[in-house]
């Protein structure tokens, strides 16, 4: 490599940090300025002389926070403030397979977390009709699911409509990203410690719970229902 070979490489880093910077102030300016969804952004020149950079940067930073679904480009509009979808850049990279040990226990226990405190959400918002679809999907399992560790199906089927009594569509939308690492860590080995306890409050526990009890009786008994699975991490 000569010497214009190393100015082109130092020329490139220096940009790319300044790219960064511009990158976060220019969404800071869009926060002091009050900025909403849809409002249309200043154009180049003039973001480039309130940023103190040029105007390549400031073309560069744009297009950076378009690919993250910040702005978007409108015709007879010019850039706009959007409404990202927090959760599209997770769903297009959560590879289980790719994933460090790290990364897929912190995984693991987060929607196990997720679960046992969404209590509050489920008896604010069940139906008796919602219950009557528990009780019909739970006919379903084999008689002995309190002694399961993890069935991907029931998984899905089950717990899939605990998330959608919740309401919270975002939560609803996570448990679809959640359960595939969930069961890869399940099969990978990761989680070598074994289980000494060999019955759990199964599915079907769990929606006499919703039916009876109250949100901290459903917490009890969902973190019972994991248990198996904490056993294995602690």
């Amino acid at each position: 490599m000569d010497y214009s070979d190393i100015q082109n490489d130092l020329q490139l880093t220096d940009n790319q940090t300044l790219v960064d910077k511009a990158e976060t102030s220019m969404l800071e300016f869009f926060t002091e300025q009050r900025f909403k969804a849809g409002d249309v952004i200043p154009k180049e020149m003039e973001l480039a002389a309130n940023l103190g950079v040029s105007r390549t940067v400031v073309r560069e930073a744009i297009s950076r926070l378009r690919m993250r679904g910040l702005l978007d480009t409108r015709k007879k509009r010019g850039t706009v403030i959007t409404n990202p979808d927090l959760l599209s850049l997770l769903e297009k990279n959560l590879y289980p397979g790719i994933l460090d040990d790290t990364t897929l226990r912190n995984i693991f226990e987060l929607r196990m977390v997720l679960e046992i405190g969404m209590g509050d959400l489920i008896f604010e918002r069940v139906t008796q009709k919602d219950i009557d679809e528990l009780y019909r999907i739970v006919e379903t399992e084999p008689t002995n699911t309190e002694e399961m560790i993890f069935d991907i199906e029931q998984e899905v089927n089950f717990h899939g409509k605990l998330y959608e009594i919740t309401g919270n569509d975002t939560l609803a939308r996570f448990q679809q990203m959640l359960l595939p690492v969930f069961e890869y860590v399940h099969k990978s080995g990761i989680l070598r410690k074994q289980v000494v306890q060999k019955r759990f409050v199964s599915h079907r526990g769990l929606v006499d719970v919703i039916q009876h009890g109250t949100p901290e009786t459903f917490r009890n008994a969902m973190r019972n229902h994991f248990e198996n699975h904490f056993q294995r991490i602690f």
